[in-house]
């Protein structure tokens, strides 16, 4: 009589398949309807007592940077107000630093440069991700009511995103921040104000400079916005990136499908007269 031979019982193993199919399908969903918004564009706001940044929808794009609602978290971020009095009658001119003693990196209503770029991840979907640093420095110099002079540098190794995985493949990938440390921006003619703002009052401006990003140097025009408001300067101003410009390539990583070839450069500047 010949033996037969034992099948395996391939329930168990089935079931538990099952079960981590799920686990993975439900933690892509939870992060997909559940996970925390991200910062939304730069904009001033509709008063000075607003910070320039504020949480919604991630996949706001670049054209709403201009109208997005200021608030960050669950609840708006108040700017903070300078001790000096700065107003219309004092005039503008001198020079104005970036003041990293304004505002806070928690919740964006300081200095800071970054980047928007939207990506599709497996087994999540499409997602704006952004990335910003607080490592900002530099100065603009007026001349009664014309800006003669702006000059700014980042340090992009310090990029800080809600991902430190990403952050850490930015080092040999996409800006490849290991080799080019810094982004910097020259203003290349002057700016003119047509005249001395007055305190809270918004005005915007187009800044026509030399950006260097990932060691390309291009000439570009970034609209900008600016309010002068109890003795400090903000500025915020967006602009579109096509990695091809600056010969940057996006990254590659398992878990992300695809990176879009383009992106947003934006930024949010306070500034105190030296």
């Amino acid at each position: 009589m010949t033996a037969q031979r034992s099948t395996p019982n391939r329930g168990p193993i089935l079931m538990i398949a099952g079960i981590v199919v799920l686990a993975v399908a439900a933690a892509g969903l939870w992060y997909l309807f559940f996970r925390p918004a991200g910062p939304a564009p730069v904009s001033l706001g509709a008063s000075p007592g607003q910070s320039a940044a504020a949480v919604v929808d991630p996949t706001a794009t670049a054209t709403a940077s201009a109208t997005s609602a200021p608030s960050t978290g669950s609840a708006a971020s108040q700017a903070p107000a300078a001790s000096s009095g700065t107003g219309s009658g004092d005039g503008i001119a001198g020079t104005w630093n970036v003041d990293p003693s304004i505002g806070s990196f928690s919740d964006f209503s300081g200095s800071f440069v970054g980047y928007r770029v939207k990506e599709q991840l497996a087994n999540i979907g499409a997602q704006t991700a952004v990335g910003r640093t607080p490592n900002v420095t530099g100065s603009v110099t007026i001349d009664g009511t014309s800006v003669t002079a702006a000059d700014f540098s980042a340090d992009l190794t310090t990029l800080q995103s809600d991902d430190p995985r990403r952050d850490g493949q930015l080092s040999h990938q996409a800006l490849e921040t290991s080799q080019f440390p810094t982004a910097t921006f020259k203003l290349a003619q002057p700016i003119d104000l047509g005249k001395v703002p007055a305190n809270g009052e918004t005005f915007q401006a187009t800044a026509t400079g030399d950006l260097t990003l990932h060691g390309v140097t291009k000439s570009v025009q970034i609209p900008l916005q600016a309010r002068l408001a109890d003795g400090v300067v903000t500025i915020v101003g967006s602009l579109p990136i096509q990695f091809a410009d600056y010969n940057v390539s996006p990254p590659r990583s398992m878990m992300v499908l695809s990176v879009e070839d383009n992106g947003v450069l934006e930024l949010q500047l306070q500034l105190k007269r030296a």
